[in-house]
Formats: C-alpha cells, structure tokens, sequence
C-alpha cells in the first residue's frame, strides 16, 4: 500500500471527528470508524505492531467464539470485541455478553470506548493480565502484535520471541477457549490463500505446543485472504487459529486451585465510558 490517499485521509478524518462527538454513536456510524479510523499516520508502518482488524474479518472470527464472557486481548479500538456482542442472539432472548477488552494503548482505549462502550475497558499491559484475581472467561480473542515485538516480560510458560505465542499461552490462563489471528508461519496449518489445507509447523510452533500443552487447531474455515485489501497496511500472510485450554496442564491447575468470583482490581485502572 502506498500514501493514503485523500479519499483515504477523508474518511479517517471523519472518523476522529465521530469518535469526539458528546453523544452515543449509531451502530452505522461505529461502523463507519472500525472501517475508516488508521492506526497510524505513516502509510507504511503502524504504532506498537497494531494492524487494526478488519469489520468483516472480525465477523468471521466471532462464528468461533462461545460462552457469555469475553476477553479481547490486544483490542485496539474495539474491531473483535465489537463483532463479539451478539446482538442478534439479545433478540431471541440470549443474555448479553460480557466483554473485557485489554490495550495498552490510550487513545485505542478512548476510541473504543465509543466503539464498545459495554465493554470494560482495561488500559494497560495484556502480560500483566493474569496477576489479578479474574474469574474464568469463556473465550479469549486476539489479534496480538506479531513477531519479535517488544514486550515487559514472558507469559506464564513460554520464553520464546513470537509475542502472539505469548498472547496465547496467556490466554491459557484466563479462559477456557480462545480464537487468535497470527501469522501463517506462526500457525501449524496452511489455509488461507491455498486450495487445500495443509497441516504444516515449523519448529518454534513445535516447540511452543510441546512445552505448553497447547494445541492450535485450524478454524471453520476462515479463508483471511479474502480480507486482504481491507488492511490499512500491507498485512503479513494470517490464519485464524482455535484452541481448547480444558485439557492442558495450567486448566487442571487451574481447576485444583479454589475459583475465585470477579474480576478484581485490574493492574491498571480501567477507564470506563462516562456516565
């Protein structure tokens, strides 16, 4: 992708102008800024790794999300935690989801607040998040920095260089299931882009599902190529991968430990929608 272009640079002005508005804003228009609002200035590289993912494939990822409560980690401005409210469930009487969305950046964090102001709104670490008393999720979504990005410290059982390795393994201990866009070299399938699925790992991922206990099974059949042209920035080949935590060595921990009830104090003070 080259400069923006003025059409471009147009609709993101749009978008930070709604965003400002001091009223709630229509389901169109949070549509609207999940598609036009840029992650960065620069036409070629976007702060802290964050590639902002696209409404539709959002959409897709949410078919594998189950459960009532919630938790996007790495959530940018909301694009995950937004496809995840299941409104058309709410209509046929299912209960609201419960949605936590983790991003250590601010404005990301004020931006989806008008977005996803259901959500609670965590700004701070997503490596920190297992520190606190949280009660289990039912499903954790990411879509995480990829690759050798810079972070504070390892997740809970991995040491290696890939931060969406750390997203998940993190991930282990906060839910029960997870769904997760990382690069295809990263995943230990081959589908996107390809005429048939082929069952492929390189030896980092060997080594990640060996040592966690954590097996990344393919998806129900995201294709993520179809959303390519919808990045605003040149994206690196992805695969949506799914993952059962029930069965690994940190859930039956987990499980002999006592449960505890709520999500506590977080590391950081929330910064909540205003009233």
């Amino acid at each position: 992708m080259g400069r923006r272009s003025r059409a471009q640079a147009a609709a993101h002005r749009e978008a930070a102008g709604l965003v400002g508005l001091r009223r709630d804003l229509t389901e169109e228009e949070k549509l609207f800024v999940l598609t036009a609002f840029q992650e960065s200035t620069s036409a070629t590289q976007s702060p802290d790794g964050a590639f902002l993912t696209p409404p539709g494939l959002a959409r897709d990822m949410a078919i594998e999300v189950v459960g009532t409560r919630v938790i996007d980690l790495g959530a940018g401005i909301g694009s995950l935690a937004f496809a995840c409210r299941n409104p058309y469930g709410q209509a046929d009487g299912d209960p609201a989801r419960e949605l936590v969305c983790v991003e250590r950046n601010p404005e990301f964090v004020r931006i989806g607040m008008k977005i996803v102001p259901e959500a609670t709104w965590v700004c701070g670490d997503l490596l920190e998040v297992h520190r606190n008393r949280i009660r289990l999720f039912d499903t954790a979504v990411a879509n995480p920095p990829f690759g050798a990005h810079a972070h504070s410290g390892n997740a809970p059982g991995y040491r290696g260089s890939r931060f969406e390795y750390h997203a998940i393994a993190l991930a282990a201990h906060l839910a029960r299931h997870g769904v997760f866009l990382i690069p295809q070299q990263s995943a230990p399938l081959r589908y996107s882009s390809r005429p048939v699925m082929e069952h492929r790992a390189d030896d980092e991922c060997l080594r990640f599902q060996s040592g966690t206990g954590i097996t990344m099974k393919p998806s129900c059949g995201i294709d993520t190529s179809y959303y390519a042209e919808d990045w605003h920035h040149p994206p690196v080949v992805t695969e949506v991968v799914t993952t059962d935590f029930a069965d690994t060595a940190i859930a039956r921990r987990r499980r002999s430990r006592a449960s505890v009830t709520q999500i506590g104090q977080p590391f950081t003070r929330p910064i909540r929608a205003a009233s």
